[in-house]
C-alpha cells in the first residue's frame, strides 16, 4: 500500500492514473504553420518518461487565428493531425503514460511573437501576424490592434473548431481533452466582464458571459468518446477590480459539473494587463479549495508547486485531488522519481533506465504492475 496521497492511485472517468501527478500543458513556441515538429517529439518523450500519472499536450489551437503565436501548434487540419500523429506514434513507441490535449483559442491575446522574441503582438500586416478577434473590441493592452468583436457566424465557426479539434484528438487515440478557458484566452475573455462588454445573450450578466463557454464544453462533450474525460481550466480570479472572480468561478464550476465535466484544473490571471497577482508558493491553492468545496467531481492545483512535501500537503489538506506542475518539471524531468523517492513510493522507469535505481532506493522502480 502506498504510504502517500501523492502516489495513491486514482481515476479520472474511466481513465486509471498510476498516481496524482499531472504534467500541465506547457506552449513550447516550436511549430510551424501549426504542426508540430521534431522538438516536440524530444520534449513529449522526455516528459513521457517521467514518471508521472498523466501528460498534457500543450495550448493547442482549434483555428489558424486562434494560435497565440506563430510558433504555436493547432490541430485543425489534415496536416497538423499528422504532424501530432507521428510525434504521438514516436512517444507512445516507448512510454504507456496517459496523453491529454488542452484545447484553446487565443482571441485578442493571439498573434504575438514568441516569448524569448519579446512575445509583443505582431500586427495584422506583419508576415507573422493576423486580425484577431473576441468578444468585444478591445485589445489587451492598448497599444494593440483592436480585435474583431465576433458576430454570430464567428461564434459558430469558433464553437464548430472545437468540435473538429475534439474529433481529431479521438482519432489520435488521445485519452482526455483540457478546454482553455483561463490566462486570458478566449473562452476566459467571454467570462470576464473586462474583456466582455457585449450586449446580446452572450454578454452583461454571469449567465450570459457563461453561456459561449458552457457551449463549447457541451459541443466538445459530444464531439468526445462519452468514455473519455473532457476537462477544463480556468483562471480563478483575474487578479483585477470589476474582473473575473473566485465566486463567479464557483458558479461555472458547478455548471461544468452538471453537465458532465470531468475535472476542473484551477489556475490564475492573464485576464488583464494590469492584474496585480501575489505570487508566491501555492499561490493558487486558495482558489483550488474553494472550487473543491462546492463540487464533488476531481479538482487539480497547480501554480508554485515546487517541493515534494507541499505538494502532499495539498492532498492531505483536501485542497485539492491531483497536483499539476509545468515549470518544475521543465527544471527537473524527473520530477516524480525524486518526489517517490523522498517518500519511499515506487514510480514506473523505463527498461533502459532501471539500472540508474540509486542503492539506496533499491525499490524506487517496483511499481512496473501499478
Amino acid at each position: 500500500m502506498t504510504g502517500t496521497r501523492l502516489f495513491t492511485p486514482f481515476e479520472l472517468g474511466n481513465l486509471h492514473l498510476r498516481n496524482r501527478i499531472v504534467i500541465a500543458p506547457m506552449c513550447q513556441y516550436s511549430a510551424v504553420d501549426g504542426e508540430m515538429t521534431d522538438w516536440h517529439l524530444i520534449h513529449l518523450g522526455n516528459l513521457a518518461l517521467s514518471g508521472a500519472a498523466i501528460l498534457t499536450i500543450e495550448a493547442t489551437a482549434v483555428t489558424p487565428e486562434g494560435r497565440i503565436s506563430y510558433g504555436d501548434v493547432g490541430l485543425y487540419s489534415d496536416a497538423t493531425q499528422k504532424a501530432m500523429g507521428r510525434v504521438l506514434d514516436g512517444v507512445r513507441a516507448w512510454s504507456d503514460m496517459p496523453i491529454a490535449i488542452q484545447l484553446g483559442h487565443a482571441g485578442r491575446k493571439a498573434s504575438t511573437e514568441k516569448p524569448w522574441n519579446g512575445g509583443h503582438q505582431l500586427a495584422p500586416d506583419h508576415a507573422d501576424g493576423w486580425k484577431t478577434v473576441a468578444p468585444s473590441s478591445i485589445p489587451f493592452r492598448d497599444i494593440y490592434d483592436a480585435p474583431e468583436a465576433l458576430d454570430k457566424q464567428g461564434l459558430a465557426r469558433i464553437r464548430n473548431g472545437f468540435v473538429d479539434a475534439a474529433r481529431r484528438a479521438a482519432e489520435l487515440g488521445i485519452d482526455a481533452v483540457q478546454i482553455h478557458g483561463a490566462h486570458g484566452y478566449l473562452l476566459h475573455q467571454f467570462l470576464s466582464p473586462l474583456a466582455n462588454q457585449r450586449t446580446d445573450e452572450y454578454g452583461g450578466s454571469l449567465e450570459n458571459r457563461m453561456r459561449f463557454p458552457l457551449e463549447v464544453f457541451d459541443a466538445v462533450r459530444e464531439a468526445f468518446p462519452s468514455e473519455r474525460a473532457v476537462t477544463m481550466r480556468l483562471s480563478g480570479t483575474d487578479w483585477a477590480a470589476g474582473g473575473w472572480d473566485i465566486e463567479q468561478t464557483v458558479e461555472f464550476s458547478r455548471a461544468l459539473e452538471a453537465r458532465g465535466c470531468s475535472a476542473i484544473h484551477v489556475s490564475s490571471g492573464g485576464l488583464a494587463a494590469h492584474q496585480d497577482i501575489p505570487v508566491g508558493p501555492s499561490y493558487q491553492v486558495p482558489l483550488a479549495r474553494a472550487v473543491k468545496q462546492a463540487v464533488e467531481i476531481p479538482v487539480i492545483a497547480v501554480g508554485l508547486i515546487t517541493e515534494f512535501e507541499q505538494a502532499e500537503a495539498i492532498l492531505n489538506n483536501q485542497d485539492a485531488d491531483l497536483i499539476a506542475i509545468a515549470r518544475a518539471i521543465l527544471y527537473d524531468p524527473r520530477w516524480p522519481w525524486h518526489a517517490a523517492a523522498h517518500f519511499g513510493e515506487t514510480v514506473t522507469a523505463a527498461d533502459q533506465y532501471l539500472r540508474c535505481q540509486p542503492r539506496q532506493f533499491r525499490h524506487l522502480f517496483d511499481a512496473k504492475q501499478n
